[in-house]
This record gives structure tokens, C-alpha cells and sequence, in this order.
């Protein structure tokens, strides 16, 4: 029978777990004591978190803890599909309910099952992501549903539930099955809660596109409803969008692509990969035979992994391909969503791979403290965001789970370090803006609270600490829990509802091959204990050799490294003596552009030749990623009390003065408001300012002339604040502040510019507490002083030149644009655009204070926070 798979899942996978574990005997393990401490500290990171949110921000969907408030939709700036998580149903609330069982706190539990019954509200005139809204939301309640249940078998709490979170997860999966109103059976990405996607009033049902993984991804929650319900018409929906899919496939490859058109199944994106876009599709079909136990989803699980294996696998890395030539690379970079691949690795019994990716992972968190949004096949920042993303401490429970190496617990340990160190901010924790600079973004996602706390809790806990068994459950996505106990539902057996034809798979397709791998796995027990470490050291150093700083290659006659392209600057000699060496001329054009043309014959040598043709080829990579690059931002970073570093604003740099990207200590001082605040006349408070970083407002005068007035006065540095009044890092992109036309060397001191919601952050703090300390860096540092990064890290390029124009493959000469000065536009520049010339100026500010009084309550609630942090930091860090 069918449901028999899935019960014995359990056994199984205790038995391949029992196994793997006496083949790794790897290092001393951790101490019972030490395992009790990281424990503890889970538990308090998680109150920290979770406290935050219920005092600051409930019944809003999350919270800000930079601010200290409530993300409500509708009254903060869009930040586009991001926003389609959010549906005015308290997510957070929602997506916690099963950590909180989890981490035995039941009568918090307990409380926040009562609050969601009581104060949530699903029929709300809103569009949401069926997605989000599935994962998070739906499994929100089915995992709370399943605690309560179990709670309240065992008599002691609960005992007044009568399955209500049940009732409201039905009628949300009755919210969302119109999405499903489909000729495919494939979902709209889009639903409204209150009117679905027919009619204007939806404000949806228009969009022709969707994700694999948005379609994909349904059936754990959907199934689980029916199961749960006996309403058999989620899972037929479910199911109906999966075998889509699979007829859907690319035949030869047996790929599957990014995005697919919803009404004809025609690929619009055929690249195929494991991350963003497609990930928790293979996850999910995995996990629905270990739930359901059917085996039609292993036998296409199987038949997928084989594929990715051969295509997409290049141990240690996973690199996206085109399904219709899947020997193509179709990019040369890697998303971080691909890190819970190793996890579903363990669970399929292929380990091998999965030390090794998660190596690989490994060593990139460690270069830049958490793992980039995306990073290059040579492991630099491709994208510099981190929002907090728990799929590599999901991948590290499950090889710790599998395996019993403490390597795997020392990882965890570095994971929540770093949160500690670089994340944790009086409200809560804040992701990352730029793992480079350390600079923060004002946002708490659920699925931090759902999933990190959850697997790094699991990772440090011992079996009597659990307040039930997690084998007898499956995480799903969003790691909710759902019982195995399901399998033995009964389910319908009608065939799915819609006029797609799926193709039965044929015989070959179900040969009893694709059966192999499965738990337990027989074919790759280590039986040398040294085995995984063996498997790790070549990926570490092969992490370590890609930081050309460390490079031991040597310019000739020079004795150090050659000129890389993201270093060059055209007005530096000593770079223009090393471009003459490797045969590279510099060619001042008449429009202010400066174009390189290499000749090899030219070179002072042939090893120097070979330079040459490097960085005339990085030069025009340069070229060709500016677009898609961003610019590598500056950080001001607040370190006086009761602020301890906490918190860091997102900064721009300037094309002038100090180049904070190569002082390794920065620039630090108290902050004063110049006067005139424009700074762009000499200073009536220039003994204030002496000694001091200035605080100035954008506007009236060229950047370069408020440096100068600023320096004259003594200052030490300056914050240049925007005044477009709303004006966000988080949704404006970054410009470097350009000079007035003519020589900038007569300044010297370090300049930033913040926009208005970062600078009104910075100036309600100097209102509040009077004396306020700030750090002008490349990256924030640590709250003891000390750089976060060591020397050599592989960072991302730091572009302190001009940015350079395409490239002319043809004689391999490369153009390179100068920032021209600030225009009068007052929306800033992105980072190409160029911002007027040199005898423009901005137009005079309006009158008026330009302070926002939007966030007036920023720090009104901080003060009882900070002693409990306090409090913490003594009895903790």
C-alpha cells in the first residue's frame, strides 16, 4: 500500500542516520556544557526576536527593528513583489506558532494561538502571493494546528482547542483556490483574499507568468489540508499543478525551467538551476513521497536529480544551465537559495555532494559573515544583500543530523555568532544591507523566526530537550511540521479536475533503477573517518587561493601583485607606470572619457603581456556587469551609548578626499550640525565643528565646495544628508558624490552622503541623546573597534574609479567614464547616470526645516530595551 512508504520513513531514515553517524567520528565533540550554552543563547536570540516583534509591532505582518515599528502594507514604501508576503494577517505571529512549541515554550504557545484566533482577520481587500501565502501563512497554521493537537493529547495544555487554527487554514485554502482557475491547472502568482482574480475589484488575474517554485511548491500544505480536513479538493489542485510541470519538462534534459506561462506552459526562462525560482520545487517533490508516500513524486524526483547531477552539479558548485543545451552555462554566479540543496541532499542519501557544497558555503559565510544574496564562481559578492536567510543553517542541521560530525555544530556556532555580532540591534535583528560594510536594512522577515531558530535549536538540543520526536514530522519549506501520520489519511482518488493531458511516464521511467539512492543508502557509507574532512580541505583552500590578495604571484621587477581592474584608478602614477609595463597606453579623450588600448609588444615582458591581456579582459567583464553590479556603499556606523554599533547606516561615498576602502581603521568622531546647514558658505560654528564630522544638507552648492567649507573649519569628516524629503537606501540606489569640475586633491577629509530616512535616523539620535559618536568606514566593525573583515577577504571590487564604458573587443581598448558633478535634478543619479557638468549648481532649498518628523518615535521605545540589552551583555557576550 502506499501509505506504507511513508511510515516506515521514520525507521529509515533513523537507520541511514545511525549508520552515517558511526562512519564519522570526526574531532573532539562539543561539550554537554557547551551544547547547553549555544542552546540557551538560541533561545534568547529567539525572545529577542520575538519580543521585539509582539511589542513593537503586532498585529502588523513584521517588524522593522531599526525603527522599532510595524511593516503594515500600504503606509511604508512599496519594495515591490517583497511586499506580496504581506496581507494584514499578522505573518510573523503566524509563521512562529510552531517554533515556539518547538523551543518548549508552551505557554507563549499557547497565548499566541489564542491572539491569531482572535485579532486575525483573512478576508482582507488585498492582493497576496499565493506562494508567500502558502508557505507561510497556510503552514503557519497547519504546523501550529499540528502542535495544539499534540499538546492537547497529552491533557496538560490546549485542552480547550477544538481545532479553530484548522478552520482558518481551510478557509484561507478556499481563499487561494481560485488562483488555480487555470486551463494548465498552474496558479496566478497573485490572489486577492477577499475577491480572488475575476473582476476589476481583484485588482489581479491579469499576470501570464509564473515561477516553477510558485507553482510547485503547494503540495505539502495543500495535501496536509485535505488530509486534515477530508476535503480532498486542495490536494487534487495541487497535484494537478505538479503534473504540469512534469509534462511541462525539457525530454532530453529532463530540466525544468525558471518561469513558465501559466495558460500555455511555453517557458518564458529556460534557464534551470537549483536555486531562486525553481529550489523548493525538487524539495517539494522529494518530501511528498516521504509525506504521502506516494511513489509516482520519488520516481520524478529521481529522474530530476539525476539530471542536475549530470548538468547543474560541478562539485562544490551549482551553476544554472539552459534545458535545451543543459552543457551551456546559462550564468556565472550562484544565488543563495541554492544553500538548502545540500539538506535535501542528505534526505535523498547522496552525501558526498552535500559535504562538499555545503563546504563551499561554508567558507564564502565565513570570508563575509553571512552568505551573499548571490557570489561568483570565484566566491566574490555578486549581490551584497543578506536578509537573514536560514537555508545554510537548514543544510547544516541536516549533515550534523546524518552525519553526528561537530564540524557541523562549530558552523552552527559561526552562524549564530555572526547574527549576534553583525545582525542583533536593540529591536530585534536587522538583514543586511551589504555584507560588506556591515550596513543594515530596516526589515525582519518571518521566515527567520519560522525556520533559523528552528534548525539551530535542533543543531545544539539533545533528544531530552525536544518536547516530541521531530522524526515522526517532515519540514516543509518554511520548515512547519507536519505529522507522517498523514500518509494514512485516506485521500481522493479522482482524477484531476481541467482538460491538461498528463502523460503517464513510461516504463523505462519506472524501472525499479530510479529506486537506488533512497534511504538508507547502502552505496556511500565512509568507512575512514577522515573521509569528509578529506572532502573539505581542497574546497577550503580552493575558497581561500580565490582572493587574489593573497595571491603569491608577483609583477615582475616589482616584487607584488599585478594591477587588478577593480583597483585602478586613472589618476594614481604609480597604476599609470604599471598599465605602461604591461603594454596598456592611456588616452585622454576630448568628451572627458579616458580609453585603454593594449599592445602586447609593448610589455616589458611576456609574464607581463599576460597581465595586460588580465586586466584589459577584467576591465571589460567590468564593463559588462555595470549594470547589473551595485555600487559597493560606505557604512556609518552610530558607537556611542547606548547605540554600541548596533546600528549602521547605508552610506554613499564620494569621488574625493579620503578613500575609506583603504583605511583600515576608518574615520571616527562625534557628529555636529554644521551652520549653515548647507555648508555652503564658511562655517558661524566652526570651533564646534573642529575636531568633529559634520552633518550637512544637500543642496545649494557643489559637494567638493561643502567639503572645503567643512575642512577649513577643522571637521574631520562629513555626512551629507539628502533633502528629498522620504528619499530611502531602500529604494534608491546609491550615487558616488561627484567633484565641481576641477582639482579635488586640496581635500582630504572623508565624505558621505545619506539619504533623508537613514540621515533623520542620525539626527534623532543627536537630538535625543546630544553627544553622538559615529564611524565613517568601508564596513561597520565590530563593537569592540576591531575590523569584521581580516585582510585578503574576498570582498567585493571596490570601484573607486570612474566606471568604465563598454569595451572595444576588437583592439582590446577600453573607455572609462569620469563621474561628472551634482545636477540640479533632485532625484539622485543611479550609479551610471551622469549628474550635470561642472558650472551647474542645485537649486536653493526650499525654506524651512527639511527634518522629517516621520520618525519622531524612532528611538521612544528603545530606552527599556537597552537595558535589558544591557543586562544581556554582561550575562551573555
Amino acid at each position: 500500500m502506499e501509505w506504507q512508504t511513508a511510515s516506515m520513513m521514520p525507521s529509515l531514515l533513523q537507520l541511514l542516520l545511525l549508520l552515517l553517524s558511526t562512519s564519522f567520528q570526526l574531532g573532539l565533540p562539543m561539550s554537554s556544557e557547551e551544547r547547553h550554552r549555544l542552546r540557551n543563547q538560541v533561545v534568547e536570540m529567539f525572545d529577542h526576536a520575538y519580543q521585539n516583534y509582539m511589542d513593537h509591532a503586532y498585529p502588523a505582518d513584521e517588524l522593522m527593528p531599526l525603527t522599532c515599528r510595524g511593516r503594515v502594507r500600504g503606509l511604508e514604501p512599496s519594495r515591490g513583489d517583497v511586499d506580496d508576503a504581506l496581507g494584514k494577517f499578522s505573518l510573523t505571529l503566524i509563521d512562529s506558532l510552531d517554533t515556539l512549541a518547538l523551543l518548549n515554550k508552551t505557554a507563549e504557545f499557547e497565548d499566541a494561538v489564542r491572539r491569531v484566533l482572535t485579532d486575525v482577520r483573512l478576508d482582507n481587500d488585498i492582493v497576496v502571493s499565493v506562494f508567500e501565502t502558502n508557505i507561510r501563512v497556510l503552514g503557519g497554521l497547519l504546523g501550529g494546528h499540528s502542535m495544539a493537537v499534540l499538546l492537547r493529547e497529552r491533557g496538560q495544555h490546549m485542552r480547550w482547542y477544538q481545532d479553530e487554527l484548522l478552520h482558518m487554514a481551510k478557509d484561507l485554502g478556499l481563499r487561494l483556490l481560485p488562483a488555480f482557475n487555470t486551463s494548465s491547472g498552474l496558479p496566478y502568482p497573485r490572489v486577492n483574499l477577499r475577491y480572488g482574480v475575476q473582476g476589476p475589484e481583484t485588482r489581479t488575474g491579469t499576470e501570464t507568468d509564473t515561477c516553477t517554485a510558485c507553482a510547485g511548491t503547494i503540495i505539502l500544505e495543500f495535501a496536509a489540508l485535505s488530509r486534515f480536513t477530508g476535503d480532498p479538493v486542495f490536494e487534487e489542485h495541487a497535484r494537478r499543478a505538479l503534473d504540469f510541470l512534469w509534462e511541462k519538462r525539457q525530454r532530453n534534459s529532463n530540466l525544468v525551467g525558471t518561469t513558465i506561462n501559466i495558460h500555455s506552459g511555453e517557458w518564458v526562462r529556460r534557464d534551470s538551476g537549483v536555486g531562486a525560482g525553481i529550489d523548493s520545487y525538487y524539495e517539494y517533490l522529494l518530501k511528498a513521497y516521504i509525506l504521502l508516500g506516494d511513489d509516482l513524486f520519488l520516481q520524478r524526483f529521481n529522474i530530476h536529480y539525476a539530471s542536475i547531477m549530470k548538468y547543474i552539479s560541478q562539485p562544490p558548485l551549482l551553476l544554472d544551465v539552459h534545458i535545451h543545451k543543459p552543457l551551456l552555462p546559462a550564468r556565472t554566479w550562484m544565488d543563495s537559495l541554492l544553500a538548502f540543496f545540500p539538506g535535501l541532499q542528505v534526505l535523498k542519501g547522496d552525501i558526498r555532494p552535500a559535504i562538499e557544497t555545503h563546504e563551499m558555503l561554508y567558507q564564502v559565510t565565513k570570508k563575509h559573515n553571512f552568505l551573499p544574496e548571490a557570489f561568483t564562481t570565484d566566491f566574490r559578492v555578486h549581490w551584497a544583500q543578506h536578509p537573514l536567510r536560514p537555508e545554510f543553517a537548514e543544510s547544516t542541521y541536516f549533515l550534523y543530523k546524518a552525519t553526528r560530525d561537530p564540524y557541523y555544530q562549530e558552523a552552527g556556532r559561526t552562524v549564530l555568532e555572526n547574527l549576534n555580532r553583525y545582525a542583533r540591534v536593540p529591536c530585534g535583528f536587522a538583514a543586511m544591507k551589504d555584507v560588506r560594510t556591515g550596513s543594515h536594512e530596516d526589515r525582519m522577515d518571518s521566515f527567520f523566526l519560522a525556520e533559523m531558530f528552528k534548525y539551530l535549536y535542533l543543531l545544539f538540543a539533545d533528544e531530552e530537550h525536544l518536547p516530541f520526536d521531530v522524526e515522526d514530522y517532515i519540514f516543509t519549506t518554511e520548515a512547519h511540521l507536519l505529522p507522517l501520520s498523514l500518509s494514512t489519511a485516506p485521500r481522493s482518488q479522482s482524477p484531476p479536475a481541467g482538460n491538461s493531458t498528463v502523460l503517464p511516464p513510461s516504463r523505462e521511467e519506472l524501472d525499479d533503477s530510479n529506486f537506488d539512492w533512497t534511504c538508507p543508502n547502502t552505496r556511500l557509507l565512509f568507512p575512514d573517518p577522515a573521509f569528509p574532512r578529506s572532502l573539505r580541505e581542497p574546497i577550503r583552500s580552493a575558497v581561500d587561493k580565490s582572493c587574489h590578495m593573497a595571491a603569491s604571484r608577483s609583477e615582475p621587477g616589482l616584487g607584488r601583485a599585478p594591477l587588478r581592474a577593480r583597483d585602478f584608478m586613472a589618476s594614481n602614477p604609480e597604476h599609470l607606470e604599471l598599465l605602461r609595463r604591461m603594454g596598456v597606453s592611456l588616452i585622454h579623450l576630448k568628451d572627458g572619457r579616458v580609453q585603454l588600448v593594449q599592445h602586447a609588444t609593448q610589455a616589458v615582458s611576456p609574464v607581463a603581456a599576460e597581465d595586460g591581456m588580465r586586466f584589459m579582459q577584467e576591465m571589460m567583464e567590468l564593463s559588462s556587469q555595470q549594470q547589473k553590479e551595485q555600487l559597493p556603499p560606505r557604512a556609518v556606523q552610530i558607537i556611542s551609548d547606548p547605540f554600541l554599533g548596533r546600528v549602521v547606516l547605508t552610506a554613499g561615498p564620494a569621488q574625493f578626499g579620503t578613500d575609506l576602502s583603504k583605511s583600515s581603521t576608518g574615520v571616527q568622531g562625534f557628529v555636529v550640525v554644521a551652520e549653515p546647514y548647507s555648508g555652503c558658505a564658511e562655517l558661524s560654528n566652526a570651533a564646534l565643528v573642529a575636531g568633529r564630522i559634520a552633518l550637512l544638507q544637500r543642496g545649494q552648492c557643489m559637494f567638493a565646495e561643502k567639503a572645503r567649507h567643512i575642512q577649513r573649519a577643522g571637521a574631520i569628516g562629513g555626512i551629507v544628508i539628502d533633502d528629498n524629503e522620504g528619499s530611502s537606501s531602500d529604494t534608491a540606489p546609491l550615487f558616488q558624490m561627484a567633484g565641481d569640475g576641477r582639482s579635488t586633491d586640496d581635500v582630504t577629509l572623508p565624505l558621505l552622503f545619506l539619504f533623508h530616512k537613514e540621515g533623520n535616523i542620525l539626527l534623532e539620535a543627536l537630538r535625543e541623546y546630544k553627544e553622538v559618536e559615529v564611524l565613517l568606514s568601508d564596513k561597520a566593525r565590530d563593537r569592540g573597534g576591531d575590523p569584521d573583515g581580516q585582510e585578503g577577504d574576498c570582498t567585493a571590487e571596490e570601484h573607486d574609479h570612474a566606471a568604465p564604458s563598454p569595451s572595444i573587443p576588437v583592439d582590446q581598448s577600453q573607455a572609462i567614464t569620469r563621474e561628472p558633478d551634482e545636477s540640479t535634478n533632485k532625484e539622485p543619479p543611479g550609479p551610471e547616470e551622469k549628474s550635470g557638468d561642472g558650472d551647474e549648481r542645485e537649486e536653493p532649498a526650499e525654506d524651512g526645516d527639511s527634518s522629517s518628523p516621520s520618525i519622531d518615535s524612532l528611538l521612544a521605545d528603545w530606552k527599556e530595551d537597552l537595558e535589558a540589552f544591557r543586562q544581556m551583555e554582561k550575562d551573555e557576550l
